[in-house]
């Protein structure tokens, strides 16, 4: 990954989960921030910035929703809260030492197995 490049170049497929949590790490470092990182707090402010996203979209239509991504100054708003999310649960990884790319495709695995495609294709329910 090239490293040099700005923050807003970097694309899905050259980010690096290690190089982002490394980030991460190092902005809270640089802080002394430490003490307050603990897994109590990181796992509230996930909820409190979950929350901040929710509002964006608290009272809008499925397609006003959808529309969001048009409205520049309300799209920028989005990814800002996604980032948060993101950034505090990176945080929380490092604090538990989780690897987090591992977590995933466990969690994906698992829901493969308790959602099989044949039985929920289109349907969030289970058909009898």
């Amino acid at each position: 990954m090239n490293r040099e490049k700005s923050s807003g170049d970097l694309k899905d497929s050259e980010a690096v989960l290690q190089h982002l949590k490394d980030r991460m790490a190092e902005f809270i470092r640089q802080r002394d921030w430490e003490r307050y990182h603990t897994p109590k707090n990181i796992s509230m402010s996930i909820a409190i910035e979950a929350a901040e996203l929710m509002e964006i979209f608290q009272w809008l239509t499925p397609e006003e929703s959808t529309a969001l991504k048009n409205d520049p100054k309300k799209f920028q708003h989005i990814k800002e809260e996604i980032a948060d999310i993101i950034l505090y649960c990176l945080s929380l990884a490092n604090v538990l030492q989780i690897e987090v790319g591992s977590a995933i495709l466990n969690k994906l695995e698992s829901n493969e197995a308790k959602y099989p495609a044949e039985q929920f294709k289109g349907n969030y329910f289970a058909k009898e």
